[in-house]
C-alpha cells in the first residue's frame, strides 16, 4: 500500500472516531434526551402568595421549560411556557395572557418572529438583535419587533453588583429603565441592594411597571380612537370622553392588555373640579386625583391652568366637570408614559423557580413591581451532572475499546506504515 493511501486511511479512521464521539454527545443533548429531564410543577403559582403579587401589579412571564431548547424549537418553548403559566394564574391583573419572555442571544430574527407569533411579544434582554428598544434613553421603540431586544438599563438589583448612582442617573435620563435581578444561584440566596430598592420604592420620579404593562401601553400609540363631546348644562360645562377599543386597533396588537392610558387634554386654562366614570350597572364613580402616583391606576391630575392628565381604561366613559363654563378644549393625545412620567422602571427577575424565597424580601416595598420570568424546578432526585457523566463514561468506553483494538493492530487508530525504501 502506498504512503498516500495509508495516510488517507489513517485520516479517515480518525475522522470516523471523532464523528462517533460527536454523535454520542449530540444524542445526549438532543431534544429527546432533554425531554427526559425531571422537573416539578411548581405549586406556588396557584397559592395566595402568587395572587397577592398579581394583585399588587406584578407580572408573570417565561424564562424556559427545562425539557426544551430555545435554539432547537423556539415555537414549542413559547407554547409550553405560556401554557405552564396561563393554566395556573393570570399573567397580570390587566390581562390573563402571558406577554413577556427571556430569550438567549443566539436566536435569529426569524426565530424571534416564531416566538412572537405565539403571543410572547416582549423579549429580553440584551439578546444581540440589531433592532432594539430602550437600550438608551433615546432608543424609543418604533415597531413591534423593536421589543424583541429590550435593553438592560440601570444595571442589577443585586447587592455589590448594583449601583444606586447608576440607577438614579438612568431614571433622571428618562425612558424605560430595566433592571436585572436573580434571587438564587445554585441554592444560595442573592442579596438585593437595599439602597436601590429604597430609592425606587420611595423616591424615584418614575412609573414603576412591568414589561407587558409598558408594552401594552406603548401599543396604543400605534392606533387609538376616542369619542368626545362638550355639553353646556346650566352654569356648568361637562366634557364627555371615552377611549375606544376598536377592532381595527386590536388587530395591530391583539395580545396587548387593556391598561390605563393617560390622555392629555388642553382645557384652555380652565381647571377641572371633578371627573366621574359613567357606569350603567354600578352607577357613577368619582375618579381619584393621582398626582405623583407611580403605579398604574385610573385617575387624573391637573396643575392649575395646565393640561388635564386623564388615565382611564378603554371603554370607560367619563364626564369631566369644568370649574367654570368653557367652550374650548383639545385632546392632544396620550403621554409617553402613564401619568405623564418621563421615566419608567421595570425589574426583570430571571429564572424564577421559587416565588416564596425570591419575593419574601420585598414585602415592605409596595411600589416596586417585578416581571417574574418563570421556569420550573428540577426534581429533587435529578442532577444536572447526569448527562455529563453519561458523556464521560461513554467517551471513555469508546476510547478504551479503540485503544485495545489498536494494540492488537486491528483498530481504526492503527497507523499504516509507509513502505521502506530499498
Amino acid at each position: 500500500m502506498s504512503t498516500r493511501q495509508g495516510n488517507q486511511m489513517t485520516k479517515g479512521s480518525r475522522l470516523l472516531t471523532i464523528f462517533v464521539l460527536i454523535t454520542m454527545i449530540s444524542v445526549t443533548w438532543s431534544p429527546t434526551a432533554l425531554a427526559e429531564l425531571e422537573w416539578d410543577d411548581d405549586g406556588w403559582l396557584t397559592t395566595s402568595l402568587a395572587d397577592d403579587r398579581l394583585e399588587s401589579g406584578d407580572e408573570f412571564g417565561c424564562y424556559q421549560m427545562l425539557h426544551l431548547s430555545w435554539k432547537l424549537d423556539p415555537g414549542a418553548m413559547a407554547i409550553e411556557c405560556k401554557e405552564y403559566i396561563e393554566t395556573k394564574i393570570n399573567a397580570s391583573k390587566w390581562g390573563s395572557n402571558a406577554i413577556s419572555t427571556y430569550t438567549p442571544s443566539s436566536l435569529t430574527m426569524s426565530q424571534h418572529e416564531i416566538i412572537a407569533n405565539q403571543g410572547l411579544t416582549v423579549h429580553g434582554d440584551n439578546n444581540g438583535l440589531q433592532e432594539s428598544a430602550w437600550h438608551a434613553s433615546q432608543d424609543v421603540p418604533v415597531d413591534l419587533w423593536d421589543w424583541y431586544n429590550l435593553g438592560r438599563r440601570g444595571g442589577s438589583l443585586e447587592q455589590i453588583v448594583g449601583s444606586i448612582d447608576t440607577v438614579i442617573d438612568a431614571v433622571e435620563e428618562g425612558g424605560l429603565v430595566n433592571l436585572y435581578w436573580i434571587g438564587r444561584v445554585d441554592g444560595a440566596s442573592i442579596r438585593y441592594d437595599r439602597d436601590i430598592a429604597n430609592y425606587l420604592n420611595d423616591d424615584a420620579d418614575a412609573w414603576l411597571t412591568t414589561w407587558g404593562e409598558s408594552w401594552s401601553y406603548w401599543t396604543v400609540d400605534r392606533c387609538y380612537e376616542f369619542i368626545d363631546d362638550l355639553v353646556q348644562q346650566e352654569n356648568e360645562t361637562i366634557l364627555y370622553f371615552e377611549s375606544l377599543q376598536e377592532e381595527s386597533c386590536n388587530s395591530v396588537a391583539p395580545d396587548a392588555w387593556d391598561v390605563p392610558i393617560t390622555w392629555k387634554i388642553d382645557t384652555n386654562g380652565v381647571n377641572i373640579s371633578e371627573i366621574r366614570i359613567i357606569d350603567l350597572e354600578l352607577g357613577n364613580k368619582t375618579l381619584p386625583n393621582i398626582a405623583g402616583a407611580r403605579n398604574s391606576a385610573e385617575g387624573w391630575f391637573q396643575h392649575s391652568g395646565e393640561y388635564l392628565h386623564l388615565s382611564v381604561l378603554n371603554g370607560h366613559k367619563v364626564e369631566i366637570h369644568f370649574s367654570q363654563q368653557s367652550s374650548d378644549y383639545d385632546v392632544i393625545g396620550r403621554s409617553q408614559f402613564w401619568n405623564n412620567h418621563t421615566a419608567a422602571v421595570t425589574i426583570a427577575s430571571h429564572q424564577t423557580s421559587d416565588l416564596f424565597l425570591w419575593s419574601k424580601g420585598f414585602t415592605d416595598y409596595d411600589s416596586i413591581k417585578f416581571t417574574w420570568l418563570v421556569e420550573p424546578r428540577l426534581s429533587d432526585g435529578y442532577s444536572i451532572w447526569l448527562p455529563i457523566s453519561v458523556i464521560v463514561i461513554a467517551s471513555s468506553t469508546v476510547l478504551g475499546m479503540l485503544y485495545l483494538l489498536k494494540r492488537d493492530d486491528i483498530g481504526m487508530l492503527v497507523e499504516t506504515e509507509s513502505p521502506k525504501k530499498g
